[in-house]
């Protein structure tokens, strides 16, 4: 299918997704003589890489958020529009918005990746992940109401339990998780209770692969492995779930089975391309892997249609070493950048060479003063690693005020080793709290 080109009109250019793909996508054609229409379901873009902290109390949801609109308001070739794409007509070139049709000459797909339960979606419900605000402010509910409960429970078995948390999955979400619970257990709320000994929190972090953090040097992760349990992190390896039910997990480890009672269980392995990989698959034929990632050409289009790109998450792209490109921000942020040049250049009638990744390294935060970093000609562990891994998340960071509120609240943190966001909100808090309220009224 060739691109529409219209002298008498300007080009068309549809994003579906506000993530990073998509946003580095508009932000590079702001200046360009096309005309851009972004499209999501949320009215803000979120930095994904600090939803850990949303969850574990050291910044709340509007520190890592940032309006659509707000970002694009001086971009005039620049429309937002709220609301879900249901379809895709690649023959027509429309966008279906349920009674909405957005027309495009180019459209660029980026919406991202969902956790994958490997086939077990009833454990959603049970071991949320963390993809969205939602789930970080799940996670954070279920986090400190397990402390809250825990300080009202007389029965050991039943407080011990909810002191024990477990995290699937040993990639930088489940090490940061791991490491900002085991931080908050053992520091942040040591002086907070009086019925419970935050100490004897035990933090489980499970993982598939023979290590964590697989996907840097074998030195950089066991730094990593150390600085954990130095923290109090049981790291279980070699390790698969094959049950979760009733508040136990159940693992395998060779050919030991193990099974453990904890209230908090928490996701951070596995993903899957967004539904709209499906959609492309039945609309264009196009092939997904076995996640739900759509198979890209080199330049991003999908086969057969050079004016559908596909970016970020839902990509599956594999022509630098055979291997997918990983599912992080700057994969996402350098192809929307580069979909922008292409679609620019194609409008001169010129083209561009495939796209090329450029590996700017690998970065994991662990604790205070703790992180390691692989940038392959360079490698960090400990405050150096720490003070690198601050500086380039609040470059990444959106808007200026942002990047000024969440240094503001580092700062703050560090030097209280308070954390000023944990809140327990929800319909699922109060009716916590009424029902243990009432089982207090009956027992007096």
């Amino acid at each position: 299918m060739a691109v529409a080109l219209d002298n008498n009109a300007r080009h068309e250019v549809v994003i579906i997704g506000g993530g990073f793909g998509g946003l580095y996508t508009a932000k590079h054609l702001a200046k360009a003589n096309v005309n851009v229409t972004l499209i999501d379901k949320r009215n803000f873009h979120l930095f994904q890489p600090l939803l850990y902290q949303v969850a574990t109390g050291t910044l709340s949801p509007a520190d890592i958020s940032s309006p659509l609109r707000a970002v694009f308001s001086k971009s005039k070739n620049t429309q937002v529009l709220l609301g879900e794409v249901n379809d895709i007509d690649p023959k027509a070139q429309q966008v279906i918005m349920g009674d909405k049709v957005v027309p495009y000459d180019t459209l660029i797909v980026a919406t991202g990746a969902n956790h994958s339960y490997f086939g077990q979606d009833n454990w959603k419900e049970l071991a949320p992940g963390l993809k969205t605000v939602e789930d970080a402010i799940e996670m954070r509910r279920r986090i400190f109401s397990a402390f809250e409960l825990a300080e009202k429970e007389t029965d050991p078995e039943k407080r011990r339990a909810l002191l024990t948390f477990v995290i699937v999955g040993g990639g930088p979400t489940g090490v940061e998780l791991a490491g900002a619970i085991a931080e908050l257990a053992y520091k942040t709320l040591k002086e907070d209770f009086r019925n419970i000994d935050t100490e004897e929190t035990k933090i489980l972090l499970l993982q598939g692969a023979d290590r964590i953090l697989p996907h840097i040097s074998p030195d950089l992760s066991q730094v990593a492995a150390a600085s954990l349990q130095k923290l109090g992190v049981i790291i279980q390896t070699n390790t698969r779930v094959t049950n979760i039910e009733n508040n136990i997990v159940t693992f395998k480890q060779g050919d030991e089975v193990t099974a453990i009672a904890s209230k908090t269980i928490l996701w951070a392995a596995g993903v899957q391309g967004s539904a709209m990989g499906k959609v492309l698959a039945e609309r264009t034929g196009v092939e997904c892997d076995r996640s739900g990632r759509v198979i890209v050409e080199p330049n991003l289009t999908i086969k057969g249609y050079k004016n559908i790109f596909v970016v970020g998450d839902l990509g599956n792209f594999s022509y630098q070493d055979g291997k997918p490109l990983p599912g992080v921000a700057p994969v996402a942020k350098q192809q929307g950048e580069y979909v922008a040049k292409l679609i620019q250049a194609r409008l001169l009638g010129q083209s561009l060479p495939p796209f090329h990744y450029n590996h700017v390294g690998s970065l994991a935060m662990i604790g205070q003063n703790l992180a390691i970093v692989d940038l392959g000609f360079l490698k960090l562990t400990g405050f150096l690693a720490w003070v690198f891994w601050l500086i380039v998340h609040i470059y990444f960071l959106i808007e200026f005020d942002t990047k000024l509120l969440v240094v503001f609240q580092w700062a703050w943190n560090y030097i209280t080793r308070n954390r000023r966001s944990r809140l327990i909100t929800g319909k699922e808090a109060y009716v916590e709290a009424q029902t243990v309220n009432n089982i207090t009224q009956v027992a007096n």
